[in-house]
C-alpha cells in the first residue's frame, strides 16, 4: 500500500508548507481520511475524522490570524489507546471500556492538544500493553501492511501505531514502550521509533503496565521526523522555537557492536540486512568496535520470568480494575497468574539487579557513542501460527528479546529501518544510548539515516 503523498512527506516540510500558507491542516486531514477509506488493516479502535477535521479547521483559522501554537500545529497524529484523550473512550486493548476517569488528558496529550495537532483516532494495542506481537483476541490484530497475502502481526504492543503511518492516516504516532512496544512495531512495519529514558516524559493518564519501565514514545517514518516531534513535545527543549538540531557526523562516532546474544536465532535475511547497514556506516567513516553490555544473559533470564512488568501489572489490576480479570485474553491471564505467585523478596531482588546492571551499563557505554544491534530477530509471524499458546509465548519472547535489554538497563534507544528480510518484511536496526541522551541519540540516528537512506527510500513503495 502506498501512503498518502502528503503525509509521507517529512514533518518539517509539512510544517514549513503550513507556515508559508502553501498547505492547510484541513487538506492534510482530508488526505488521512481518504487513506483510511482505502485501507483494510484495522489500525484503529476509534477513528475520529469529524473531530480531527474540526480541529484542523480551527488550526487553519488560528494560523491565518497570525497565531502559532507549536511545531506540530495542524499535523495529523494517531494516539495509542493507552493514553487518555478527553471525550474518547479508552479500552487499553480490553474487552470493555475502562472507567471514565482514564479519559482525562495527561501531560503528553495536553502538550499535543495545546499545539492544535488533530488526533485522527486511537490505535489498537495489545491488551494492557502486555505483549510484543500485536495480537488482540477482543478487537482483532491489525494487519502488517507489508504482506497483502497473509495476515501477519504488526508488532506490539503499539500494534496500530506503525500501521497508521504506513497506511497514510497519520503523520506521527504516539505509543509507549515497556520492553520494546515502540521499537518492535517500528521494526516490523518499517518505520522509525523512539524509546525514551524512563522518567524523561511523564506517564500520568497513560494506563500503566510497569511503573518502573513504562515510557511514552514516538513513531514516524524517519529519524528526522522523530527528532522534529521530540523537540516539539519534550518538556525541556519544546520551549525552543527552532526544533531541529545539527545531526552528528559519522566520522566522529564510535559504535559498539555486541556479538552472540543479539544475533541469535535471526530469521533469514535479518542479520544480513543489519550487517549490510553496518558496513555502509563503517564505509561512511564511523568506527565499529566489539562491545558487550553488562549482564545481558542475566537480564534476559529475569525478563523470561516476567521481570518487574508482570508483577507490577498484576498489582495494578488487582488494586484498580479487578473486574476485568475474568475477561482477560488467555495469553495475558496466564502470565499474570504466574506473576501473582512471585514473592516480595524476589521482586525486590529483581529491582536491585536492574539498578546495579543499569549503573554498570551507563558507565561502560561512555566508551562508545551508541550500541548497534538488530531490533527484532524474528520475521513477523502469521496470526494463525500463534494460536497455540506455546507458539505464542516463544514468538513473543523472541520478538522482545533484544529490545527488552534496553529497558531493563535503563537506556534510551531507537529503531530505524535498514532493509528487508528474505520474506520481504522490514528489518530494523536498534541504536541504544546512555540514559537521558535523547538529543544525542537522535543526532546519531540522523547521521546513520543520511548514510544508509531513510525508511521510505530504503524499503520502497510501501512507505
Amino acid at each position: 500500500m502506498t501512503a498518502a503523498p502528503l503525509l509521507a512527506s517529512p514533518l518539517s516540510e509539512l510544517a514549513q508548507a503550513l507556515e508559508a500558507g502553501n498547505l492547510t491542516s484541513e487538506k492534510l486531514v482530508a488526505s488521512a481520511i481518504e487513506a483510511y477509506r482505502a485501507s483494510d488493516d484495522n489500525a484503529y479502535i476509534q477513528w475520529c475524522p469529524e473531530q480531527a477535521l474540526a480541529l484542523a479547521k480551527a488550526s487553519d483559522r488560528a494560523r491565518k490570524a497570525g497565531a502559532f501554537t507549536g511545531p506540530l500545529m495542524g499535523l495529523p497524529v494517531s494516539v495509542k489507546d493507552l493514553f487518555g484523550v478527553p471525550g474518547l473512550p479508552i479500552h487499553a486493548g480490553c474487552a470493555r471500556p475502562l472507567p471514565e476517569r482514564w479519559q482525562a488528558a495527561g501531560p503528553v496529550i495536553k502538550a499535543l492538544s495545546a499545539q492544535l495537532a488533530p488526533v485522527m483516532g486511537k490505535t489498537h494495542c495489545v491488551e494492557l500493553a502486555f505483549g510484543g506481537l500485536g495480537t488482540n483476541s477482543h478487537w482483532g490484530t491489525p494487519a502488517n501492511p507489508w504482506d497483502k497475502q497473509v495476515h501477519r502481526v504488526p508488532g506490539g504492543s503499539s500494534s496500530g501505531a506503525g500501521v497508521s503511518l504506513v497506511n497514510g492516516t497519520a503523520a506521527l504516532a504516539l505509543g509507549t514502550d515497556t520492553a520494546g512496544s515502540i521499537r518492535v512495531p517500528a521494526s516490523m512495519t518499517g518505520v522509525a521509533g523512539l524509546k525514551l529514558t524512563a522518567g524523561r516524559w511523564p506517564t500520568q493518564q497513560i494506563v500503566p503496565l510497569s511503573h518502573t519501565l513504562d515510557t511514552p514514545g514516538l513513531m514516524a517514518r524517519r529519524v528526522d521526523d522523530l527528532d522534529y516531534a521530540f523537540r516539539a513535545l519534550d518538556p525541556v527543549v519544546s520551549k525552543q522555537r527552532v526544533v531541529h538540531t545539527s545531526a552528528s557526523e559519522l566520522a566522529d562516532l564510535t559504535f559498539g557492536v555486541p556479538a552472540a546474544f543479539f544475533w541469535e536465532n535471526c530469521s533469514p535475511g535479518i542479520a544480513e540486512a543489519v550487517e549490510a547497514a553496518l558496513k555502509m556506516i563503517e564505509r561512511a567513516g564511523a568506527r565499529l568496535v566489539p562491545f558487550e553490555l553488562p549482564g545481558v544473559e542475566q537480564i534476559h533470564e529475569l525478563f523470561l520470568k516476567g521481570g518487574v512488568a508482570a508483577p507490577e501489572l498484576a498489582a495494578f489490576i488487582r488494586e484498580d480494575m479487578p473486574e476485568i480479570v475474568a475477561s482477560l485474553d488467555p495469553n495475558v491471564a496466564a502470565r499474570l497468574h504466574t506473576a501473582e505467585e512471585l514473592s516480595a523478596w524476589e521482586y525486590i531482588q529483581r529491582l536491585q539487579v536492574m539498578t546495579r546492571l543499569s549503573a554498570e551499563a551507563a558507565s561502560q557505554m561512555q566508551q562508545v557513542d551508541a550500541v548497534l544491534t538488530p531490533t527484532v530477530t524474528l520475521t513477523p509471524p502469521t496470526v494463525d501460527s500463534l494460536k497455540d499458546p506455546k507458539a505464542y509465548t516463544a514468538a513473543n519472547m523472541q520478538a522482545l528479546r533484544n529490545t527488552a535489554i534496553g529497558n531493563y538497563l535503563g537506556l534510551c534507544g531507537l529503531s530505524l529501518p535498514v532493509g528487508l528480510d528474505k520474506a520481504g518484511l522490514p528489518v530494523g536496526m536498534q541504536v541504544l544510548s546512555r540514559p537521558w541522551q535523547e538529543e544525542r541519540l537522535l543526532g546519531i540516528g540522523q547521521a546513520i539515516e543520511r548514510s544508509i537512506g531513510c525508511g521510505p527510500d530504503t524499503l520502497g513503495h510501501h512507505c
